[in-house]
């Protein structure tokens, strides 16, 4: 997917949604446990009952690999459920040297190998230049770049200074030699507010994956205010908030309650914005 067909979906939404896909067999619905796999019917739901009102799904690799050959399986029939308009990031955050990362890349991007395609896959930079690159090999694929997270532990590293900068800058500033804007987007917590505008004056064409909205507290219309551009540059992901706000039978009609409320709190800012019109 293109950077002007993931705006074209956001105008045609109304909606920069991401709805994380973190799913967790001691979190969901218990009648679920009665299917060959629960974890997938859950995620299916999930997206049936959501995929009118997000552009993007991100699973959490995390949370299917910790589940052996059932959980890679999950990922990959999780991944071929997504609908081909809707934007797939592989949360991973994989990063090695040069030679590691192309497997890593040719895992979550060659679907001939893999079984799996995603649009996008996030990755740590902390080895440098040379545990990106084999990412941005493949042709209308994305790296997302791990910037200024919403973690209790980002200044432990993200905020040090390097000469003039604060690490997070140094990241944005360099990685912005490796790719432009149409295969490269940062992660930036929603937590980190007003931080923002120091983001956006580093990179203002880019695109954002915001989590940290919902549960973890970011405000929505504070991260707008100081990160939203002119083709919206925006994926603000929510996963507990909304795959866990209900847990009975009826949780796949109140996870469309909770995006459904977000949906309509991003397009007023959207028309706001005049990115879209009013209806």
């Amino acid at each position: 997917m293109t950077k002007q067909q993931l705006f074209e979906q956001i105008q045609k939404k109304r909606s920069f949604l991401c709805v994380g896909l973190d799913s967790s067999l001691d979190k969901i619905p218990k009648h679920l446990l009665k299917y060959e796999n629960p974890i997938l019917e859950f995620n299916k739901q999930i997206i049936d009952a959501t995929k009118d009102l997000c552009v993007a799904y991100k699973p959490n690799t995390a949370f299917y690999e910790c589940y052996g050959k059932k959980g890679w399986e999950t990922l990959i029939e999780t991944w071929k459920y997504i609908p081909e308009d809707i934007f797939s990031i592989a949360d991973a955050k994989r990063g090695d040297i040069g030679n590691t990362s192309a497997m890593y890349a040719e895992t979550f991007f060659n679907a001939a190998s893999s079984e799996m395609s995603f649009d996008s896959v996030t990755v740590a930079p902390y080895m440098g230049s040379d545990s990106v690159t084999p990412f941005l090999t493949f042709k209308n694929k994305w790296v997302i770049l791990l910037a200024l997270t919403s973690n209790a532990g980002h200044a432990d590293f993200q905020l040090q200074e390097i000469s003039e900068d604060k690490l997070f800058e140094k990241v944005i500033k360099t990685s912005q030699t490796w790719a432009t804007d149409e295969q490269m987007m940062y992660v930036v917590g929603a937590t980190r507010g007003a931080a923002f505008g120091d983001v956006r004056k580093l990179a203002p064409d880019h695109f954002l994956l915001v989590p940290g909205v919902g549960a973890q507290g970011g405000d929505l219309n504070e991260v707008c205010k100081y990160g939203l551009n002119s083709q919206c540059g925006l994926l603000i992901n929510s996963s507990r908030g909304i795959i866990y706000a209900g847990n009975g039978e009826d949780f796949a009609e109140k996870a469309r309650e909770e995006a459904l409320k977000l949906q309509k709190e991003m397009e007023q800012i959207l028309i706001t914005a005049e990115l879209v019109n009013h209806r």
